[in-house]
């Protein structure tokens, strides 16, 4: 089946995936609604005021590779929000590259990064297409400030913290569930180092007088972009909530996993984190309000001697995610993609253009201390 919109925003009736649509139709950029469920797909798009007169079309397809192909070919931009991704997003990648498709995702999973990376760059390099994940608030927000901060002479280190304060979504809750329960690795001195399991941490933030305590998370997407880039020597990052009985809960849960369920095989595992998140999260929560739903990344940035912190203060994660899914649409439409293969959100747009993009609807101020 032959597509004739630029566009495919496959899993467009999850929560991330109707943000998305919001921000491709203020845009004005035509696109296909995919998922597995016609009718669910035309309930959840018709719930997004912002499509009302907008050229978009909901289809199902099977969630297997050939059909995803016969559906992605004529778009050049594949937008998938289908998570877990190490779970359901090999078969999206498969087709965007069959299809010659630039490829966009919503991913916090690192380990499903590191698996693109590896096995999937140097194909969509070959084909000069982008595969581009995480282009979503987790990781690209702590990206574009880390980018701010190597602009700074002598930065070689890396030390970031998210705060956010948003409920989480069904999808997202099983991913970060399974993510935390995987190897999770930050930089040190040139070489990926493993955080132990099931381990919190207290940080603080600027602004903030309270101490947070924090997680891996996965690790973050910033180290896999990082490693092996000249100018990183070390990188970590570490993620908390507002909500920190929320977050008790989660490190709660880690801590149950490695009593009860790591000597599992690797499927049963999947199936305990999805079960537990489902548990959860079993609802979606309202879309977010930015008089609320506000957000914090701290950046440190060290070397020898320089040194440099650079504040991302913000607001609504997730409709950050709907914006910057939407920018790389349009930029690419454009003919403003800046690199192919495995690419972060930087290497693709620029880390001060996505900050704009950013700052211009609402979502985002930064400062830059030390410099």
């Amino acid at each position: 089946m032959a597509n004739d919109y630029p566009v495919v925003l496959y899993g467009a009736s999850g929560y991330t995936g109707k943000l998305i649509a919001w921000k491709l139709a203020e845009r004005r950029i035509p696109f296909v609604a995919a998922g597995r469920s016609q009718p669910r797909l035309e309930a959840e798009m018709a719930k997004v005021p912002e499509l009302a007169g907008h050229d978009y079309r909901c289809v199902a397809v099977a969630h297997e590779a050939a059909a995803l192909t016969g559906l992605f070919a004529g778009a050049r931009v594949v937008i998938n929000v289908t998570g877990p991704f190490m779970q359901l997003g090999e078969p999206v990648v498969q087709a965007s590259l069959a299809a010659g498709c630039h490829y966009f995702d919503t991913t916090g999973e690192a380990d499903w990064m590191t698996m693109l990376k590896t096995g999937y760059g140097p194909r969509f390099a070959a084909a000069g297409l982008a595969l581009c994940p995480a282009n979503s608030y987790m990781w690209a927000e702590g990206l574009l400030a880390a980018e701010i901060a190597l602009e700074t002479p002598g930065i070689d280190s890396l030390d970031l913290v998210y705060l956010a304060d948003s409920q989480t979504s069904v999808a997202s809750t099983k991913s970060f569930l399974r993510m935390c329960t995987k190897p999770q690795y930050h930089i040190k001195e040139r070489a990926p180092a493993m955080w132990p399991y099931a381990t919190g941490y207290t940080v603080t933030l600027p602004g903030e007088h309270e101490l947070f305590s924090a997680l891996p998370w996965s690790g973050g997407g910033e180290p896999v972009w990082y490693q092996g880039d000249a100018r990183v020597r070390n990188c970590r990052v570490l993620v908390s909530f507002r909500n920190q009985e929320m977050f008790r809960v989660v490190l709660g849960l880690l801590e149950r996993f490695e009593a009860e369920c790591r000597h599992l095989p690797p499927d049963e595992q999947e199936r305990v984190t999805n079960r537990w998140g489902g548990e959860v999260t079993a609802v979606e929560p309202p879309r977010e309000n930015p008089e609320v739903n506000r957000c914090v990344l701290s950046c440190h940035g060290r070397g020898s001697t320089a040194s440099v912190n650079v504040v991302l203060r913000g607001n609504s994660p997730y409709i950050q995610t709907g914006v910057l899914g939407a920018e790389a649409a349009r930029r690419v439409l454009r003919g403003q993609l800046r690199a192919t293969g495995f690419v972060s959100p930087a290497q693709a747009f620029g880390a001060r253009s996505l900050l704009a993009a950013l700052a211009e609807e609402g979502h985002l101020h930064w400062q830059v201390h030390g410099a």
